[in-house]
């Protein structure tokens, strides 16, 4: 059934799958937000990791700017090392904005929970139980779906539970936010879902969230689907499959003979910058002809043709995992383990050791590196397709397997490091960045060094003609008119 609201204006887009609703507009949505609060007191943020600071901020200067008088609070340990963090942020005892995490769960109507994946699963119960009966659980991942279905329980049936998930990391919600006082429709985008709705109020205040969040553009999901394409995302392209191709490419450029400098522009900083400019400008089958232009075509197709079953295999298999709760498994036990083992560092190759100031250098368009976007589309082609294969609509396909890695996650790699992308992201990001990226790495720089075989060679002419290019173009029309301003 098509998502419904009095309030909000939602606009009908047909996807080659078939139409779907998207809430477009930012800050001129501002006024509806009383409305679309209405019966609602006080909005709680239990938690300050990656996205807490953000939305709590981004949704307590919204309301102020129309007047509102709804109480926007935070609820931490009151010996948490967070306390001074959220104080700078202005969320203050004195000033009744900050609070102990079970007396902000016991008063207030919309409770919006952003706590790590691993607390989640040990306080979900006495936090849920905290709340009062026909309030509203806000969640910004569908991880303790995932989870409570994994162990067999439920949440509670007499409260409100809804999904609002920005299409990036945390920095970036606040740092788009906050361009876009200056620029009309910076923001990053959302994705809202209806789990509960006992009050016949959830969707509004799930499309609230988003837009006093900033989202310029909120897409509609399932909260199964969205951590199910979520931590796909993450393990494959977003993520790990974009480190592991990185490392793959620097060593097979290394073993024909190019200097390691050389290696690294035609290799992650190349794909970073130069190709995700074009990507960003003209979309993936607009690369493929940029490309062209350049009399690369061979190699970028070669790169494609080579990489492509390598990436449908390891994230068809990510997505089985992810899709029996096998992963969420994985992720409850090494989030245990980091009490006594903390993270590896994942920058430990040669590669991220060379001379930092090759992060402000140009990386032209070579044969190499048109080999390397090759091979990189091919990734980002592979997810998107399993996704589509699975059900999941369109809007999503595009925003978590493309929009988000090129508007929000590879700026803050290219600046300087994969780490200065992956471990801002959540602990569940990091750890799934950590299993899977070594296993593309390993498969990729095997694969990539052989010759495809014409039986498992995926058809270039298939890639071009695929639909998913006229649904890229029209989920780019709902992107924000800005890059991200990385700090």
């Amino acid at each position: 059934m098509q998502p419904q609201s009095s309030i909000f204006p939602l606009q009908p887009v047909q996807f080659s799958t078939g139409e779907e609703l998207v809430l477009r507009g930012g800050r001129e949505l501002f006024p509806l937000l009383p409305q679309a609060f209405e019966g609602i007191n006080q909005i709680g943020f239990i938690g300050w990791g990656s996205q807490a600071p953000a939305q709590s901020q981004n949704l307590r200067d919204s309301l102020a700017t129309v007047g509102s008088d709804i109480l926007v609070k935070v609820g931490l340990r009151l010996d948490s090392k967070s306390v001074a963090a959220a104080h700078a942020a202005g969320f203050t005892v004195d000033g009744s904005t900050l609070g102990e995490m079970f007396e902000v769960a016991n008063t207030s109507d919309f409770l919006i929970v952003l706590i790590s994946d691993g607390a989640m699963t040990k306080l979900w119960k006495p936090i849920t139980e905290a709340m009062k009966p026909g309030a509203t659980l806000g969640l910004s991942h569908g991880f303790l779906l995932g989870y409570l279905e994994s162990i067999g329980e439920k949440l509670r049936t007499d409260i409100n539970v809804i999904l609002m998930a920005p299409k990036g990391m945390g920095p970036s919600v606040r740092l788009l936010y906050l361009q876009g006082k200056e620029t009309e429709g910076a923001g990053i985008n959302s994705s809202v879902a209806v789990e509960q709705d006992v009050d016949g109020r959830a969707m509004d205040y799930a499309l609230a969230w988003a837009v006093g969040t900033g989202s310029p553009a909120t897409f509609f999901t399932t909260m199964r689907n969205e951590v199910i394409s979520d931590l796909t995302g993450e393990r494959a392209m977003l993520l790990g499959g974009l480190w592991g191709l990185s490392e793959a490419l620097y060593a097979l450029f290394l073993s024909q003979g190019m200097k390691p400098e050389a290696a690294f522009l035609n290799s992650v900083k190349g794909l970073t910058s130069t190709v995700t400019r074009m990507i960003s400008e003209r979309g993936l089958k607009g690369l493929a002809e940029i490309i062209e232009t350049y009399q690369c075509g061979a190699e970028f197709r070669n790169g494609y043709n080579m990489a492509y079953p390598v990436m449908d295999r390891i994230i068809r298999e990510i997505y089985t995992k992810v899709a029996s709760w096998q992963e969420i498994g994985e992720v409850v036990k090494e989030t245990s383990a980091l009490e006594h083992t903390p993270m590896s560092n994942i920058e430990a190759s040669d590669m991220w050791k060379l001379d930092k100031s090759l992060y402000a250098a140009e990386a032209p368009v070579t044969p190499e590196l048109a080999f390397a976007a090759g091979a990189f589309v091919a990734g980002v082609m592979a997810q998107m397709r399993i996704l589509r294969e699975h059900g999941h609509g369109t809007s999503e396909i595009a925003n978590e397997s493309l929009i988000e890695i090129v508007d929000s996650l590879i700026p803050f790699m290219d600046k300087c490091g994969v780490s200065n992308m992956v471990d801002k992201c959540s602990i569940t990001a990091r750890l799934g960045t950590r299993a899977w990226g070594p296993w593309f790495r390993q498969n990729l720089a095997k694969r990539l060094k052989s010759v495809p075989s014409s039986w498992e060679t995926e058809s270039y002419d298939t890639f071009l003609g695929d639909s998913l290019h006229g649904d890229i173009a029209l989920c780019f029309q709902f992107r924000p008119p800005v890059r991200i301003s990385v700090v």
